[in-house]
Formats: structure tokens, sequence, C-alpha cells
């Protein structure tokens, strides 16, 4: 799930962020990619340098929402082989901290081992888009390489594999801890909606004087709307845009 001005493009099934995902930190690492970022990355670092200690990552993943919202939701943390549950929930909401490969293919900061995306999916987005989330860490802790991660995902995409965001699927990225890239700190706090493939037109995303934003790199499989809250998770004034 920075300053640079996150994108989505057109249709295909899930695959966030984020992830970020960004999915997660697919809303994460855009502004200031530079060359000399990628040669600091050139490729994953020890796995080592991705884990963190469990108490920890369990804080700062419940960071990414209100404690209304995060103290009764799922914590999943990371591990060698891949994101192991922490922790119960009873809301349906699922808390992680992604981690650098859930970036755009393209970015310099693919292999990042300090970032740390703190994100909490709704149910709705804990049934679709964090599948690939775990789907995509997995195979990035087997040792798979960027262009082979990219090369599974295209054929993921082409065979249907990952359902679209569910209706109402969204996300919070409200932490004022995480690390979402050497460019971009922990950016804004905001929350995220999660849609299938549709222009940032659409929502009025990107336009002077509207809080949406989208991001404007070609993630696969959704688009991510963006909103800018006022303050963090703890209730404490966070900065706008």
């Amino acid at each position: 799930m920075s300053t640079r001005k996150p994108r989505r493009s057109v249709r295909a099934p899930l695959l966030v962020t984020a992830l970020c995902v960004w999915s997660g930190v697919a809303a994460t690492a855009a502004a200031g990619d530079s060359p000399d970022r990628e040669a600091r990355y050139p490729r994953m670092a020890p796995i080592e340098e991705y884990l963190m200690d469990a108490a920890g990552e369990m804080a700062l993943a419940r960071s990414a929402a209100p404690a209304a919202i995060s103290a009764a939701a799922e914590v999943l943390v990371l591990k060698p082989q891949g994101y192991e549950t922490a922790a119960t929930g009873t809301n349906g909401f699922t808390c992680l901290v992604e981690r650098s490969w859930m970036a755009p293919f393209d970015s310099a900061e693919f292999w990042n081992p300090r970032v740390r995306a703190p994100i909490c999916y709704n149910p709705a987005a804990s049934h679709s888009v964090l599948k690939y989330t775990l789907w995509r860490t997995t195979r990035a802790l087997a040792g798979h390489s960027r262009e082979q991660l990219r090369e599974a995902t295209r054929v993921a995409l082409a065979s249907n594999d990952f359902p679209p965001p569910e209706p109402g699927a969204m996300s919070y990225m409200m932490s004022k801890d995480g690390y979402l890239g050497d460019g971009t700190g922990h950016w804004h706090s905001h929350i995220m909606v999660h849609v299938p493939k549709v222009a940032a037109a659409s929502w009025g995303a990107n336009t002077t004087g509207s809080p949406v934003v989208v991001d404007t790199r070609d993630i696969p499989g959704q688009t991510i709307f963006m909103v800018p809250v006022a303050h963090w998770s703890d209730g404490t004034e966070a900065p706008g845009l």
C-alpha cells in the first residue's frame, strides 16, 4: 500500500500491494526511485534482515488502524516461510506488516529490507486482497527472483488464480511508525479502498482539490484509491498532503 502518486491499471483479478500492495507496500514505494537506490538493493537480502521480533511486529501491525479495530483483529507475523497467525481475531480484520517485495516490480526498493508497511485489511479485503500478499510473500521467501515473481504473477493473472477485490474491500494504513521506503518514510496517514481495475476519473482521483489519490503506476489486478486522514491511529495529528 509516499510523496508519489499511487496508481493501478486495467482489469485483472486481484494482485495488490501492496501492496500494497501494496497491498500494502503497493501504496508505498514510488517517488524518488533512482538508479543509485536500485544499485543499493539489487537482490534479496538475507531473510533475517526482513524479520522482526514477534511482539514488536504484532504491535507495529496493530498500529495500522485505531485500537478499536486492531485490538480485535487477527494479527499475522512474518516467519522464514511466510506469514503465520500470531493472534486470532473476532472482527474479521487482519493486520500485518508488509515488506518491500509487495512494491511494483519496477520499484528500486523492491528488495529494501528496511521497509515495514503496517496495514489492516477489513473482512472483504482479508477474503480477497490479502491472498495475493500471502502468495507473493511465500515465493519471495523461497528465493524467487524479481523476474520469476513477475512471470509467476503474469501466469496467475492469465489463469484467474486470484479473486478480484470483494465489494467493500478497504484497508487502514494509519501507523506513524511504518517505513514505506527510503524516499517515503511513513508517508501520510490514510485509508485505502480496493476495487477491480477502473479509471481514476471514476472517483475524481488525482484532480485539483480532491482528497482521493490513486497510484499512477501499473500494479496488476486492482485499483487502490487512497484517502489521507487527519490523524494517526493513536489519535495524534497527522500532516496533510
